[in-house]
């Protein structure tokens, strides 16, 4: 009897970026109708193994099979062509198209007259009725949530022909109500017969779907476990090498007022980004702020950060009224972490230790007559580097080829030290300071955070990592289309009240205000 060969095999990627060795040797298997998770810390190789399966690299050594045919290495449209689709974490849609014509792009050739519109509707609608993912095809995408914003994600790879479907961190940006219903449809696809792998740091999710976990780690395979045989604890271990203890909020009473917002709404090029906002932050507390993506977030941290002004309202620092002016901000001793640590947060081209003192290049500290003073800017920067555990092979690499888990912790080192040498900032900004980061490195940041907060610091934590803000923030508000709820006790919300604020339901303010 001949043996039916697996959806997918890997066997013995190897892949080199210079000296370093992205993927040793890899090898493995992924069965018809199979969910196997793929863990990692950032800097595993995950996305290199990901990127040779789907073309984009050529590895220096082994091969692909999809369903037993070998898949030429380099060619995204043979990997296409024999059925690997992907989902990536942040959506590639057309927001001014309909879900029909996004859907569409590019599966029919320039050179034919006339768009068979009639066909592709009726193809979609049988694929979204067969895998469950009910959509109306003339809907434009703007007026979708997010939670269909990734159905429409899942429908291009399947209308597609993908029979193996990737999904990198496809929770990060949904509600718990939306990630429910994404794994209802995980359950329909692979009931029919799909295989997928899944690509997650939130390891409940990782031992809820999969039936086997894939642990890579400095580029090579350590570990696979059967899901229902290992645990979180094992898991995380595994990834990082080493155990790793979560740390967790404690009861403290909060100081002093340090930030003040009353009635702040903020408009750029006509449109409202902020409305009506009203919060106070004390000093040693950490206030979290829950929404979906796109709600006003960013636009927040901006006006904390002094990158963009207050039409109405006021916005006072220890009492102070502060102008949208970000080196006043930084003087007056609030740290940055930006959403965006490779766009907003270094600049890559940079060493390591320019991006380290950037900030404050201004300061007597580390420049004289407008002559940078190199010797103790480097200084700086090895101290900083040691005390926050930045790996790297020098300060005077660009910034670009450091790891995100990295990256971000030299940004944190660069904003908690905005006081000075030791200091602890008056408030700390940090947005989404654990996006894409390993447990490890998420670990470590809220270790960072909580530390700050008990030596005095006001935090305000944006995060649309609902674990997070249960984990370290003493208060959580939602924001809304820009309007921003009452900040409440930790304790006082549930999972399932904030994630029916975050999709706009009075409902779950009305069970708030009774606990």
């Amino acid at each position: 009897m001949t043996q039916t060969p697996p959806a997918l095999r890997l066997s013995r990627i190897t892949k080199r970026f210079g000296a370093l060795t992205a993927n040793d040797d890899i090898s493995l298997e992924l069965a018809s109708g199979e969910v196997l998770a793929l863990l990692g810390e950032n800097g595993a190789g995950k996305s290199t193994l990901v990127s040779i399966l789907f073309g984009h690299y050529v590895a220096d050594a082994g091969e692909i099979e999809v369903f037993g045919q070998r898949l030429p290495p380099g060619d995204p449209k043979a990997a296409l062509a024999a059925g690997v689709g992907m989902v990536h974490q942040h959506f590639t849609l057309a927001d001014n198209l309909s879900v029909l014509d996004n859907v569409m792009l590019g599966t029919e050739p320039l050179w034919q007259l006339f768009s068979r519109r009639k066909a592709a509707r009726a193809r979609l609608l049988e694929t979204a009725a067969r895998f469950g993912l009910a959509l109306d095809p003339d809907a434009q995408v703007a007026s979708l949530s997010v939670g269909e914003r990734q159905r429409v994600e899942i429908l291009k790879a399947l209308y597609r022909g993908a029979r193996i479907l990737i999904l990198d961190e496809p929770t990060a940006v949904l509600t718990p109500q939306e990630s429910e219903s994404l794994f209802a449809t995980l359950g329909q696809l692979v009931a029919q017969g799909l295989s997928i792998i899944f690509i997650s740091h939130k390891l409940d999710e990782v031992l809820r779907v999969s039936q086997r976990v894939l642990v890579l780690r400095a580029g090579k395979l350590v570990s696979v476990r059967a899901t229902h045989e290992t645990s979180k604890a094992e898991l995380a271990e595994l990834m990082v090498g080493r155990s790793v203890n979560l740390p967790q909020r404690e009861s403290r009473m909060p100081g002093e007022r340090v930030l003040q917002l009353r009635a702040v709404s903020a408009h750029e090029a006509g449109k409202r980004l902020l409305d009506g906002l009203s919060l106070d932050v004390r000093a040693g507390e950490i206030v979290g702020i829950a929404g979906v993506s796109g709600n006003g977030q960013l636009a927040l941290a901006q006006l904390l950060c002094g990158t963009l002004a207050a039409s109405t309202g006021e916005v006072l620092l220890k009492g102070r009224a502060m102008a949208a002016t970000p080196r006043d901000w930084v003087a007056q001793g609030v740290a940055r972490i930006p959403e965006d640590r490779h766009a907003v947060g270094i600049v890559g081209d940079l060493p390591v230790w320019e991006n380290a003192v950037s900030e404050r290049l201004h300061t007597p500290a580390f420049s004289r007559c407008g002559i940078v003073r190199r010797k103790a800017a480097r200084q700086f920067t090895r101290d900083l580097v040691t005390r926050f555990d930045v790996r790297l092979s020098g300060i005077e690499a660009a910034t670009r080829v450091l790891s995100g888990g990295n990256m971000q912790k030299l940004i944190l080192g660069r904003a908690l030290s905005v006081a000075g040498e030791g200091g602890t900032p008056s408030l700390i900004i940090a947005n989404q300071p654990t996006w894409g980061l390993d447990i490890g490195a998420v670990a470590y940041v809220h270790r960072c955070l909580l530390d700050a907060a008990r030596q005095g610091a006001a935090v305000l934590l944006i995060s649309e990592d609902l674990d997070e803000l249960f984990a370290i923030a003493d208060r959580v508000a939602v924001m809304f289309k820009g309007r921003l709820g009452e900040a409440r006790a930790t304790e006082h919300w549930t999972r399932a009240q904030i994630g029916l604020a975050m999709a706009g339901s009075a409902a779950a303010t009305e069970v708030a205000d009774a606990a």
